[in-house]
């Protein structure tokens, strides 16, 4: 079991789904969790918010150079950043807006780009770290109808392998997870005729991500690692 006792971790998203499992997943191995929220709504949802070795931030624009900036040098130290924060849309390509695209771009693009900045800043400053990325299976295998997002997450992807060669000479591994359509109950309720049964489960997503970002991942860097379950 991965030891995260002492270790200070961001997790962007973790008021999610996929990002509760993940605050979850790190507190039972001791970890201090850094969680920005988007706005009230969203920490108000967060049921982690309470536990006393959970940190949170309301109106916390990770798009945003200055806010993102301020975020990541609230911890003490830190050793992990996990980035899950992200949108999704879909739509023909004639359908879609300039301001539909940069949207994507913004949201997950932009975010990891400056998420993977602000972490590497802290991470050089200490004993190295470990940096997680959410991109997408449709960033590597083609799906039609939703060239913004899959433009996005593709960066994502490629942010992390530029990075990954960058940064290893500081001890610091770079990854991503590659996860396909997921066990949530905003997709269920999406798409209810869907066979629910064969996308992978947060849990299990979440503990491929906590392998990734933990000390125990001694050599694994510049992956992208899918996490596709069945589908």
């Amino acid at each position: 079991m991965s030891d995260y006792t002492d270790r200070n971790v961001i997790i962007t998203g973790g008021a999610g789904a996929l990002g509760s499992a993940v605050v979850k997943r790190l507190l039972d191995r001791g970890a201090e969790c850094w969680v920005p929220c988007f706005d009230q709504k969203e920490h108000d949802a967060f049921e982690l918010r309470s536990n006393e070795r959970v940190h949170t931030e309301v109106c916390v624009n990770l798009a945003d150079e200055d806010a993102c900036e301020s975020f990541f040098a609230k911890p003490p130290s830190l050793w992990a950043s996990i980035h899950i924060a992200g949108g999704f849309a879909m739509g023909a390509i004639e359908e879609t807006s300039l301001s539909d695209w940069r949207q994507m771009q913004d949201m997950n693009a932009t975010t990891c780009f400056l998420c993977c900045r602000e972490a590497v800043k802290r991470m050089k400053d200490g004993n190295g770290g470990r940096i997680v990325n959410v991109a997408a299976k449709p960033a590597l295998v083609p799906a039609g109808g939703m060239v913004a997002y899959s433009a996005s997450k593709a960066a994502v992807a490629s942010i992390t392998q530029s990075l990954a060669e960058e940064v290893k000479d500081d001890g610091i591994w770079v990854n991503a997870i590659v996860p396909s359509i997921m066990d949530t109950p905003a997709n269920r309720e999406a798409m209810p005729k869907a066979d629910h049964a064969a996308w992978p489960k947060v849990d299990e997503v979440a503990a491929t991500i906590a392998f990734l970002a933990s000390p125990l991942n001694a050599v694994t860097r510049g992956a992208l690692a899918p996490v596709y379950g069945k589908s």
